[in-house]
């Protein structure tokens, strides 16, 4: 039987003998795209002196709001991430960090615009005197550059990008939802504060065809050239159009071939937009972003690309070609030597991904390929793994360059170095290490043939040792700004202990009991308290007791939710479960998260049985949430099972696969706790509930039958 990746791959190869194009796969020794090795979406590129700068939006968790980071390069293969100092907001923790834009100001200093959602979605400023920090506020009580409802009442004012003309004005652009929001607003920045807008207007539907959001303006000849976002940025029709003017307020009229960027043919340049535009010499590239392959729902696993912008003439954009291979040469720089490039790997395990879209391996010859868009991932996300490089020789090293699959948080590892592959040296100790980056730099000057590195620990609950590329030089040379980011205070993970953490048992629980409280026979303990209405009951026809829930639950208000299961913990929560009406009302089964910390998507956690809206497993978003693909027969006992590894969410029903996806969550524990019959915000179960199991670890479809026959209630037990 053949793997649906290498369907995929064969897929692709077919299309480019067909077409008599050189094309490429995703997954491509050398490939020039992605330019960028982790999750960061809407880039804004900037070069100042001969440093290239991108700003991005950290993505791959909590819909997008991860660490204010800057990626800087000389040489455009050599990327180096910097988490920046940006102060909070007094009322709200500062986490949104989106679509950032920077503007040299005429006195010289950089000024840092970003939208935020925390208190209104609006657009705030910051200024420095370096293009990356320490940055302070523009305005200290928070008020922000470009407000929510301006320039009309309801206007969410989002993706602002800044655009100085030749008369030195500056004008912003911004706006997200515009389909529904009646247009992009324009207008102009006070150039002498920095701080405020004005003359700003709403630009008609009309004049940009199918918006959504991200417009970017740049002129050409005397062209106002206004390119936009289109569709949804969740899924395949994401796309880029645009439309030109003889003023930067328009009115504009939409440019021929739109789309001029969308998902290629065989989908493997996926939803790609939210873009901006880099001029070298007389040529243009189009920096986007696009989705990643295999792909993580709700489509915000997102990965930067540049290829090139041709025009053909002063108001026509042709159709861009996304590709796989990139831009080469970009930069007239030599760039010093990767020695590790297609070395030979080997490693403690690597992730076979199985679900119900595809099957993908993250094999360990990723961390050697020099392509942005593979890595290794370890087989599950216990720690330690190792990964082994084999340069094919003993030769000289100094410099090791570890590009670990979150640029913003910290891995604990360390790396050896060998001869003969049998008798190790220590060649860095890390295994204390709290500092994030990407890449980690490695500096010592050995003799080698093989490089072992071990991952020890993680920051954060459940990620995995994984690997971007990991690259190996004979000589040292030059970085720019060497910068370091701040060491955390926070970790590292704690690493789960495979137990059964709860277990509602109702054998020694009597028919007469208040349900005041029940001992959870899991190995946290702790006693579930009643609130609301909730008994006992007994079917008479089978024989066994179950939890009759009709607007009440039954809370561990004793215990914390662990915290393995903190961040993106693996777990399996197991119910055996009765509906007598299933319909399109949230009916929260189990609930460990709490929506107060962050109410973000892949923030919140918990299992559902219902036929719309959350479906089978919630994470605060449409696009992110699990529904069933068959919703389980109401009125019917069944064995419901929500497992995650830490990779792919699955849901079960009967001891079947029922859906699948794969997912990276942040789940918020701590304020939390576990609940049965409803979630933290109520959401309640209006059935029964004959018992229920959680554990910190993954099941698989194996054990889950096991899990079905051991708990299936007596009676039933003895009639199968």
């Amino acid at each position: 039987m053949i793997s649906k990746s290498l369907l995929f791959i064969s897929l692709l190869l077919g299309i480019a003998a067909g077409s008599g194009l050189a094309q490429s796969t995703p997954a491509d020794a050398g490939n020039g795209n992605p330019i960028i090795p982790g999750w960061f979406a809407d880039p804004t590129i900037v070069k100042i002196g001969d440093i290239y700068y991108i700003y991005a939006t950290t993505d791959n968790e909590m819909l997008g709001s991860g660490a204010p980071t800057v990626w800087y390069s000389r040489d455009f293969q050599n990327w180096y991430n910097y988490t920046m100092e940006i102060p909070s907001m007094s009322a709200v923790n500062l986490r949104n960090f989106w679509a950032p834009d920077l503007v040299i100001g005429d006195d010289g200093k950089y000024y840092l615009y970003f939208g935020n959602c925390q208190a209104g979605c609006n657009i705030y400023g910051y200024v420095s005197d370096t293009p990356v920090g320490p940055w302070k506020k523009l305005h200290e009580d928070d008020t922000p550059v470009i407000s929510h409802n301006y320039p009309r009442e309801g206007f969410p004012s989002l993706d602002a990008q800044f655009f100085k003309d030749d008369d030195s004005k500056i004008y912003a652009y911004w706006g997200t939802w515009v389909h529904y929001n009646n247009g992009y607003a324009v207008g102009q920045l006070n150039n002498q504060t920095m701080d405020a807008m004005f003359d700003s207007k709403n630009i008609p539907l009309t004049q940009t065809p199918k918006p959504f959001e991200a417009a970017y303006m740049m002129k050409r000849n005397g062209k106002y050239i206004l390119m936009y976002s289109s569709a949804s940025c969740h899924d395949e029709t994401y796309n880029v159009r645009y439309s030109y003017s003889n003023s930067p307020y328009g009115p504009f009229t939409p440019g021929k071939n739109n789309p001029i960027l969308s998902t290629n043919a065989d989908k493997s340049v996926h939803g790609p937009g939210h873009h901006s535009v880099l001029k070298n010499n007389n040529d243009y590239y189009i920096i986007y972003h696009r989705h990643d392959y295999p792909f993580t729902a709700g489509g915000l696993a997102r990965q930067i690309c540049m290829d090139s912008l041709i025009f053909e003439n002063d108001s026509t954009i042709k159709t861009v070609v996304p590709s796989h291979r990139g831009i080469r040469n970009f930069v007239n720089i030599k760039s010093p030597e990767n020695i590790a490039y297609l070395a030979k790997t080997t490693a403690s395990s690597y992730y076979n991904l199985e679900s119900l879209a595809c099957n993908y391996e993250y094999k360990p010859s990723f961390a050697t390929d020099n392509n942005n868009a593979t890595l290794w991932k370890a087989a599950t996300n216990s720690l330690p793994q190792n990964l082994t490089v084999d340069l094919g020789k003993v030769q000289k090293i100094n410099r090791i360059m570890t590009q670990f699959e979150f640029a913003s948080y910290y891995y604990q590892y360390k790396i050896e170095y060998s001869s003969d592959g049998k008798k190790w040296k220590m060649y860095v100790d890390k295994s204390k290490n709290r500092t994030s980056g990407s890449p980690m730099i490695d500096d010592k000057s050995v003799s080698a043939r093989f490089l072992k590195l071990t991952v020890l620990a993680t920051e954060k609950t459940g990620l995995y040792a994984a690997v971007w590329n990991m690259k190996v030089y004979d000589t040292l040379f030059d970085i720019p700004l060497k910068l370091e980011n701040k060491t955390s205070n926070e970790g590292p993970a704690l690493q789960s202990k495979m137990e059964q953490l709860v277990n509602l048992d109702l054998d020694k629980i009597s028919l007469t009991d208040s349900l005041s409280s029940i001992p959870n026979r899991g190995s946290i303990g702790g006693n579930f308290s009643r609130s609301g209405d909730v008994t006992i009951g007994k079917d008479e026809k089978e024989g066994f007791k179950f939890i009759r829930f009709n607007n009440g639950a039954l809370t561990l208000n004793d215990r914390a939710v662990p915290a393995s299961l903190a961040w993106n913990g693996a777990y399996t929560v197991s119910v055996w479960a009765k509906n007598p009406v299933v319909n399109n009302v949230d009916e929260c089964l189990v609930s460990w998260c709490d929506r107060t910390e962050y109410y973000l998507a892949n923030s919140y956690n918990a299992l559902f049985y219902n036929s719309g809206g959350y479906g089978a497993a919630a994470h605060l978003e449409g696009h992110f949430d699990m529904r069933y693909k068959k919703v389980p027969i109401e009125n019917t006992w069944h064995h419901i099972v929500l497992t995650f590894d830490g990779v792919v969410e699955k849901i079960y029903v009967d001891g079947v696969l029922n859906n699948s996806q794969n997912m990276t969550l942040a789940s918020a524990i701590d304020k939390a706790k576990i609940i049965l019959g409803a979630s933290d915000t109520g959401e309640n179960y209006t059935g029964y509930m004959a018992s229920m199991q959680m554990y910190d670890q993954a099941m698989s479809q194996e054990e889950i039958v096991k899990l079905m026959d051991t708990t299936r209630p007596a009676t039933i037990r003895r009639m199968k």
